[in-house]
């Protein structure tokens, strides 16, 4: 309809008054399709999960048997480890080391070391001990080596808090300092270790020659893991070229959350965290790429 002025009839709109928001229209197909991705996730790692789980109790099983202590034996070994070094050096050493006992000082740093040999060290075999599983076809190469470190992690943490409480028991060391960063770095050095034994083992899956030299590097660890000294007794001029090594940090972590400020650490939770996942990442891509390499009889 046009007025008689040739304007449209179109009523006009008041200077002052706001402008309606067009009505959007809901994209009714977005939130199903969330929450089936959600659903879809969870029940990936839920599956992911239950395999580990079943290969970490066949593990159990197959390694100390389901008769006698069993389980048992997975804490007991670290745990005879562990206290059989500290009475030694207990023996033949002062009660203290630079201002700190000797005990929880070897505590911190055999037990850290332990768990990364162990973790190395049982990689290795994993895949051999296990050929004839990689028939079932929802079984893969990285869930074995991930099922022994899991494992490894476990049995050695729980030898860690009772050799803890021991020493707490016997008035050789106080609680924690700083429980917070206690598990900060001692499961981020699980996690260093978890890394670095998948690029060995997927160096080994290649070349045979490097199950030879696996128990060389783990003996190399010792001096550059830190697990005998703290990095404040390195002279000033070495200690920034020895925290380049990737170890030593975590164990400093660990170290810092037992003792406390008064006693001197260096860390950097943040480049730890880094090499980290770097040797995890580097890890599963060598196990992923060595496939072709496994024989299945």
């Amino acid at each position: 309809m046009v007025a008689a002025d040739g304007r449209s009839g179109r009523r006009g709109r008041h200077p002052t008054q706001p402008d309606r928001p067009e009505p959007v229209t809901p994209c009714w197909g977005a939130g199903p399709l969330f929450m089936n991705a959600i659903k879809s996730s969870v029940s990936f790692f839920a599956g992911q999960l239950r395999i580990i789980g079943a290969l970490m109790m066949r593990e159990l099983a197959t390694r100390f048997g389901r008769e006698g202590l069993g389980f048992l034996w997975l804490i007991g070994e670290p745990l005879i480890f562990c206290i059989g070094v500290m009475i030694m050096w207990s023996a033949t050493k002062p009660a203290y080391e630079h201002g700190i006992r000797i005990a929880p000082f070897l505590m911190t740093g055999y037990m850290a070391l332990l768990l990364l040999r162990h973790q190395i060290g049982l990689s290795q075999g994993a895949l051999q001990a296990n050929i004839g599983l990689m028939h079932h076809r929802q079984i893969s190469v990285l869930h074995l080596y991930v099922a022994r470190n899991l494992l490894e992690i476990a049995g050695t943490t729980m030898a860690f808090i009772v050799v803890y409480i021991a020493l707490i028991s016997l008035r050789l060391i106080g609680p924690p300092h700083d429980l917070l960063l206690l598990y900060h770095g001692w499961f981020l050095l699980a996690w260093m270790g978890m890394g670095f034994a998948l690029i060995l083992a997927g160096i080994a899956m290649r070349y045979e020659f490097m199950e030879r030299v696996v128990g060389l590097l783990s003996y190399i660890l010792i001096p550059f893991s830190g697990a005998f000294f703290m990095v404040a007794w390195l002279p000033p001029a070495y200690r920034d070229l020895f925290l380049l090594a990737p170890f030593p940090h975590p164990i400093e972590m660990v170290r810092a959350g037992v003792f406390g400020e008064f006693t001197p650490t260096f860390y950097d939770a943040s480049y730890a965290l880094i090499w980290s996942a770097v040797f995890n990442i580097i890890g599963m891509a060598l196990i992923y790429g060595a496939r072709d390499r496994i024989d299945v009889e």
